[in-house]
């Protein structure tokens, strides 16, 4: 089960920094002799590959549509496994007093209920 959306950008900037550092920790080492200028290139080619692949990712999701949308098999844009009748989760779940899941969002995305010691997130309250 998947946290959060896979960032591909962050995971290119953080091999070109741990290469970087890679480069410097076989120079301190003795290993080979690396230039002191020679970090500014390898972070710059590194975040610039990382702005790329967060510009091509961003792109192909953008692309894609917006991931709670109608499901695929509805004629009329209803949910295909709603049923006739129930209680959804999020009023049960409100009713009891626990936590209220978004209908439409991700399975593990659960929003706190807002208690005393709590901010509020939205409205005249937040700041």
């Amino acid at each position: 089960m998947l946290r959060h959306e896979f960032q591909p950008g962050r995971l290119v900037a953080g091999v070109a920094l741990a290469l970087t550092g890679l480069v410097y920790a076989g120079d301190a080492g003795g290993l080979w002799d690396t230039p002191w200028f020679a970090i500014i290139p390898m972070v710059a080619g590194g975040m610039f590959l990382a702005a790329m692949a967060a510009a091509t990712a961003h792109l192909i999701r953008r692309g894609r549509g917006p991931r709670s949308g109608p499901r695929a098999g509805s004629q009329d844009g209803t949910r295909a496994d709603s049923t006739a009748g129930s209680t959804p989760d999020s009023t049960a779940d409100s009713e009891a007093g626990g936590s209220v899941r978004p209908p439409d969002g991700p399975e593990d995305a659960v929003i706190p209920p807002e208690g005393p010691g709590r901010a509020p997130t939205a409205g005249p309250g937040a700041g």
